[in-house]
């Protein structure tokens, strides 16, 4: 397994693998020794483990789902005591592995584990808490999970730091240092004598997830300088918060030079429309990421996409409004649909259309229109269906639209939302959900 995990990263740098069939957010298993005393279990999400002579340190503990096969697989590895462990960030796919290192610690009766973060991440969990509900409906939307609760209790760190902590364990010194990126609590892990780079989630061999559309804000300008910081250590190895390593200073170079210019590109062009007082309308329909660099084997869009940390740039810098003096104070959306479809002669005839439009985008899917006809498929099919929610013509309709739609899509994020909406249009039992009240 140590073999192919280092083969298929090889594979996937080189092309011949793709993440959209091998994605990076897969639990893939196993263990791999990276270096003398350093090993990584690539997992949702991974899991980096040095051995020193006063036991493991590990730069994240994976998901709950998954905590005990992470720890059997760093087990086949190292039967040392978990000293420390270093949260990358706060996302819960990084910190539920805990408690079975815990609790392994009191079986042994050895010292508990100590748990290092930057001094943001609690404050994470605390939201994380009062916004479970929310967190419940967004992940079951984004990964189809259904049977997904939020979790409202998590295991704290002992012990923070704002900007660098230098840390020592068993002789193994480790260089921590806080950076902004897809969270404000991002801590990297440098380890010099072994020159390996733990990088969390600032790459994911994967366009970078800066734009997720149901999360807070995330910092793409602040990214790119990171990985420019980055740049400096010279790594050998960079081990990633998902996807597989990247071994090899120079590969490790180009990683993180293409990752940082891809997301100045969309920086730049964003602000450069904002600041010529155009709309965010403008922004989406005209920004477009290099084509050399959305065409690396580790930057295609999918989990995050270019066009969504349009809206993030959006959001940082110019605030919620859009530029449409008309989205400044508007109607209810049931409202303006149910006046449209008025207009248009009835739900029907917009969901007709919407079928017309999906008719033409399927005949000509590689046609330069195809993806707009889908695009105003979605509005009319939305449309129609928020102004008579009932009627089951409207509701196949939508579910077409949409599943056609989730069936196009690259990215996770895309992919999750059309497929909720398919699901909700027309859901077991062959009743549509009505939409909320606004």
């Amino acid at each position: 397994m140590s073999s192919d995990i280092l083969s298929v990263a090889d594979r996937l740098w080189r092309g011949e693998v793709s993440t959209a069939t091998l994605h990076p957010l897969d639990h893939i298993g196993g263990f791999v020794e990276i270096t003398d005393g350093v090993g990584f279990a690539p997992s949702f999400a991974n899991v980096s483990a040095f051995d020193t002579g006063d036991g493991l340190v590990l730069v994240d503990t994976g998901s709950l789902p998954l905590a005990s096969v992470v720890h059997d697989d760093v087990r086949s590895w190292s039967a040392s005591r978990l000293n420390t462990a270093i949260y990358s960030h706060g996302h819960i796919d990084h910190v539920f592995g805990m408690p079975v290192w815990e609790e392994e610690a009191r079986a042994q009766g050895w010292p508990a584990p100590e748990v290092i973060a930057h001094h943001a991440l609690p404050a994470r969990f605390d939201r994380y808490i009062f916004t479970a509900g929310y967190n419940t409906i967004i992940n079951r939307r984004q990964f189809g999970f259904k049977d997904l609760h939020w979790p409202t209790r998590y295991r704290y760190p002992d012990r923070t730091y704002h900007d660098t902590l230098d840390l020592s364990v068993g002789g193994v010194d480790f260089a921590l240092r806080h950076e902004k990126g897809e969270t404000d609590d991002h801590t990297i892990t440098w380890q010099a004598d072994a020159r390996v780079l733990c990088c969390g989630d600032l790459f994911i061999w994967a366009s970078p997830n800066a734009g997720n559309p149901q999360k807070v804000q995330r910092y793409p300008r602040e990214w790119a300088e990171a990985l420019r910081r980055m740049l400096l250590l010279e790594a050998e190895f960079l081990l990633p918060g998902h996807g597989l390593p990247v071994v090899g200073a120079d590969r490790v170079r180009q990683a993180l030079t293409d990752t940082a210019d891809l997301l100045d590109s969309l920086v730049d062009q964003t602000l450069s429309i904002m600041n010529a007082g155009g709309r965010l309308d403008d922004a989406i329909h005209s920004v477009r990421p290099p084509a050399e660099l959305e065409e690396r084997p580790y930057l295609r869009p999918v989990y995050d996409e270019p066009e969504f940390v349009v809206h993030t740039v959006w959001r940082q810098y110019g605030g919620w409004w859009d530029g449409n003096p008309a989205t400044l104070k508007p109607a209810s959306e049931r409202a303006l649909a149910r006046e449209l479809a008025a207009l248009a002669g009835g739900s029907g005839m917009l969901a007709d259309r919407a079928l017309e439009l999906l008719a033409l985008a399927e005949g000509s899917p590689e046609a330069d229109g195809a993806e707009e006809a889908l695009r105003l498929a979605g509005h009319l099919a939305e449309n129609a269906w928020l102004a008579d929610p009932a009627d089951d013509a409207v509701q196949r309709a939508r579910q077409k639209v949409f599943t056609a739609r989730a069936a196009r899509a690259t990215s996770t994020m895309a992919r999750g939302v059309f497929t909720w909406t398919a699901n909700e249009s027309v859901p077991e039992g062959g009743v549509g959900t009505a939409p909320h009240a606004h």
